[in-house]
């Protein structure tokens, strides 16, 4: 979206500095307490935990329903067509990557150290099993679908919708208090929006962190496995700051070369060692088995989703599983949100909400059955053994598990490269989103600054290294879990900003409606069709491709005449009214601005863009391979239609018909209760 003043941003990217060193006193002081108290911490956190789980467990499985049922809602609602940016982004990368993407940041980490355990642990341990080992298996895929697919995906779908649609279609910095907003105004660039995001700044590294620490001391069990490299804490110091290297060179190259081509080169190589366990196993067994599961999980997938066991309450059992997933999606919301609004500008409501959906759970869903059941196939006949093995040391399932096929040299190095180029994604990742989280950006369109994520970078490796040297890893997970309660809440507020400001959008579309016979009927009574209609003007108008220069010229010789006009007719009426004019990445535009004091400002601009010259365009010695269009843009962005050819009148009863619209939409707005003013220019926080 265009503004109609480029003073209103700042000159460069900075340091949010509450942010910030809120949040750096926050880990550091987390930190030292974990390590040098350590049996202290555990016990004040593990209680803290325990009085969660108690109270308001309940509430957990009540609030992830409600997450994925609002989500859902507003994508086959009339809210689905609205693009999180303006009218005329499109899409930056394409399903392919954008998919990769999707699962990298979500839950790469996760499915390779729970793939395999969480099956095996279900089957032996989950509450309510059955005796009947079938049906125990049965039942332990449905319960490793649940804590793995779309409930979860509705918590990021939802955060990440709403930072996409306040940043990209309203200029609002690109973090979670923005999405508050609506409820806030201003007040998010004051104390209420920096502890929101300090929040979010807090789990977002915790989490990180805790999953790398995982993720290493899986790696450093598959390394003694392979190469008899002992696993020790200095093995597990060198992996950490390799990952974190590799990490940062990632982060440094951005979103669209290092965290896009290692996402691809991810999922292609899950994808090939799927299909080797698939066609090296029992391949008809398996395909069958994935059809039942998603069956299982399908019809079951309610009373799932609301069984709290409230007769007979397996309290470790929820804490270590439903609970610990529900408040670990939750607490992840910011880091995974903030990553996909980063890679989703341009796409619409309802393309956001069935990608993030379907796509990623799909994917889940294929590879936690063909491994999972097969897994369980092998616990069933025999290797029992096997199956107690994974179940009491996670990080040696994977590698236990391919030594029962051919090859087991190349597929455990495979299945360790997976493993780093996961930790990495989301190390690069997670050092991007907390850049962003504690920066103030010039363009939310952009990224923080290399030195940011470098910085980020280092601190994530650096926390997990303290704590995995403090023993302390446990700890920081149910730190984490803990973190999701309150921001819980914050989700709430999220969902209802979001729905007051699609609000607004919807009276927008209605004034439009509502404004056209108006605007249909004032042409028609200036002489649209009159005795000076002429059609060959039309058709010439259609067939006319300006250079810079002509647009140039239209802009200075009709487009500030008419601006001029109404501008001066409406200062008359005791508007106040700017004209502005300027380039901004070598397109030229023109601005017409109306104060309408405290409620939404009126904003009218016409910019020129390039374009290749249709190839059926007369050519003449002047002509040139690029054309330039005469675009008119509102607030919500490109109107889609080209001024070039327009005189100075049809210029005037343009802005007047999109002025009708705007006061159309303004009365919409004013009658609806509890109605909301949008920011109507990019709107930066005090210096």
């Amino acid at each position: 979206m265009h503004t109609q003043n480029d003073n209103n941003a700042p000159a460069r990217d900075r340091l949010n500095p509450v942010v910030f060193y809120g949040s750096v006193i926050g880990i550091v002081a987390f930190s030292i307490w974990a390590m040098v108290a350590t049996q202290q911490a555990n016990e004040i956190i593990n209680a803290l935990l325990g009085w969660i789980s108690n109270t308001f467990g309940w509430y957990y499985f009540l609030t992830v329903v409600i997450y994925l049922a609002f989500v859902i809602f507003l994508g086959v609602s009339r809210f689905g067509k609205i693009r999180l940016g303006p009218e005329h982004a499109r899409p930056d990368f394409n399903i392919f990557s954008w998919s990769a993407m999707l699962f990298s940041a979500g839950i790469g980490i996760g499915v390779i150290f729970f793939a395999l355990a969480e099956p095996l642990t279900q089957f032996y341990q989950s509450p309510q099993v059955p005796s009947d080992q079938v049906m125990a298996a049965r039942h332990a895929m449905e319960l490793t679908f649940l804590h793995w697919g779309i409930s979860g995906w509705g918590i990021y779908t939802l955060v990440g919708m709403s930072l996409a649609f306040f940043s990209y279609r309203h200029n609002l910095p690109l973090t979670i208090s923005s999405a508050l907003y609506p409820i806030f105004g201003k007040k998010i660039y004051g104390p209420i929006g920096h502890a929101v995001d300090i929040a979010a700044v807090l789990g977002t590294v915790f989490g990180i962190a805790a999953s790398l620490g995982i993720g290493v001391i899986q790696l450093n069990y598959g390394l003694d496995f392979m190469f008899g490299i002992t696993e020790s804490v200095w093995t597990q110091t060198v992996l950490v700051l390799m990952i974190v290297l590799f990490a940062t060179i990632s982060a440094i190259t951005g979103v669209e070369k290092g965290i896009r081509r290692l996402s691809e080169f991810n999922i292609l190589l899950a994808v090939a060692l799927l299909l080797f366990v698939l066609f090296a196993g029992k391949t008809i067994f398996l395909l069958n088995a994935l059809v039942m599961n998603v069956g299982d999980y399908l019809s079951d997938f309610v009373s799932l989703s609301f069984n709290t066991y409230a007769f007979d309450r397996p309290t470790e059992w929820l804490n270590a599983w439903t609970i610990f997933f529900w408040a670990w999606w939750i607490a992840w919301g910011p880091f995974v949100g903030l990553f996909l609004a980063r890679i989703s500008r341009g796409r619409t409501i309802r393309t956001f909400v069935a990608g993030t959906l379907t796509l990623p759970i799909a994917f889940m869903m294929i590879w936690m059955s063909i491994l999972g059941n097969s897994a369980l196939d092998m616990a069933m006949n025999g290797a029992h053994d096997f199956g107690q093995q994974v179940m009491n040391n996670p990080p040696a399932g994977i590698y236990l598990f391919l030594q029962a096929y051919p090859w087991p040299v190349f597929t455990t190095i495979a299945v360790s490269v997976l493993a780093i180029v996961f930790f990495v994604t989301s190390g690069d990742s997670g050092a991007l989103v907390l850049s962003n989280f504690t920066s103030i950006l010039k363009d939310v369109n952009s990224d923080a600054p290399i030195w940011m994520r470098i910085l980020w970078s280092a601190v994530i490796g650096v926390l997990t290294l303290s704590l995995l040297l403090a023993g302390g890893l446990s700890t920081l997970q149910s730190a984490v879990v803990i973190t999701g309660l309150p921001f819980s809440v914050v989700l709430f507020f999220m969902m209802a900003g979001l729905y007051r400001a699609l609000k607004v959008e919807a009276f927008k579309e209605d004034s439009h409606r509502l404004s056209l016979s108006g605007s249909l009927s004032g042409r028609m009574s200036t002489g649209g069709r009159g005795a000076g209609y002429d059609w060959r003007k039309r058709l010439k108008r259609a067939m006319s491709f300006p250079t810079r220069d002509e647009a140039c010229q239209f802009l200075e010789q009709t487009g500030r005449p008419a601006m001029e006009a109404v501008r001066d007719e409406l200062e008359g009426q005791g508007v106040k009214v700017q004209i502005s004019e300027g380039t901004q990445n070598d397109d030229d535009y023109l601005s017409l601005y109306v104060d309408l004091g405290s409620e939404q400002n009126f904003t009218y601009q016409i910019w020129t863009h390039p374009f290749a010259t249709p190839s059926f365009a007369m050519r003449t010695p002047r002509s040139s391979s690029r054309y330039y269009r005469l675009e008119v843009y509102l607030l919500e962005g490109s109107q889609g239609y080209d001024l070039a050819g327009y005189t100075r009148e049809q210029v005037i009863d343009d802005i007047l018909d999109q002025y009708e619209r705007h006061l159309q939409f303004l009365h919409l707005n004013r009658e609806e209760p509890g109605s909301i003013n949008m920011p109507d220019s990019p709107e930066q926080p005090p210096s």
